[in-house]
């Protein structure tokens, strides 16, 4: 086992942590001393934005070094395994520099157009869950104002039920009040007698 590593160091703080992509000693603490920093990874962005040197990268694997899992992952992610591999190719005689760099290109725009489609179907998705929402704000908006102006109808219609009782009373008072008038004086004049 090599006793160089590519691997992680952390930075950040609790909760949002961020990382150096960086070559170590194996025996070194995770965020102590390193030899070189290669790069920088930050998965709190969307996707996880990923700065290498690869030809730094590529030096040090080439003199052996080992990569975490997780840089392992980094590194394919960015083509430096590939390149590598591609580079061993040439170095068997399988293919020559220029195939190789071909072949590197034709993965790099691959990757390009796929990540572009990524991209295009999250922005998609965001654009029909923002009109989804839209939509469900405007029924609610609908159901409400509905509601409101059925409330609003039966208030009138209570206040104009209210108004007719208030003069259906008003006038049965009157009637009652009219002949009690009518009455008062036929018993004056009996008191007069």
């Amino acid at each position: 086992m090599s006793s160089v590593r590519i691997r992680l160091a952390r930075h950040g703080h609790k909760g949002y942590a961020y990382y150096h992509i960086v070559v170590a000693n194996s025996k070194a603490p995770r965020d102590g001393k390193f030899i070189e920093r290669i790069g920088s990874y930050n998965p709190n962005t969307n996707p996880a934005t990923i700065v290498l040197d690869s030809e730094k990268a590529l030096k040090w694997l080439n003199n052996g070094a080992q990569p975490t899992d997780t840089v392992r992952s980094i590194l394919s992610k960015e083509g430096v395994l590939l390149k590598k591999h591609l580079l061993g190719g040439v170095k068997k005689g399988a293919f020559d520099e220029a195939e190789a760099e071909k072949r590197f290109n034709a993965w790099k725009e691959a990757k390009a157009k796929a990540a572009e489609a990524i991209a295009k179907k999250a922005a998609s998705t965001k654009e029909e869950a923002k009109k989804a929402r839209l939509a469900a704000e405007a029924k609610i908006n609908a159901e409400r104002a509905e509601a409101l102006a059925k409330k609003k109808a039966e208030a009138e219609a209570a206040k104009a039920e209210a108004e007719k009782a208030a003069e259906a009373a008003e006038a049965t008072t009157e009637e009652a009040a009219a002949p009690a008038e009518a009455e008062a004086p036929a018993t004056e004049e009996k008191a007069a007698e």
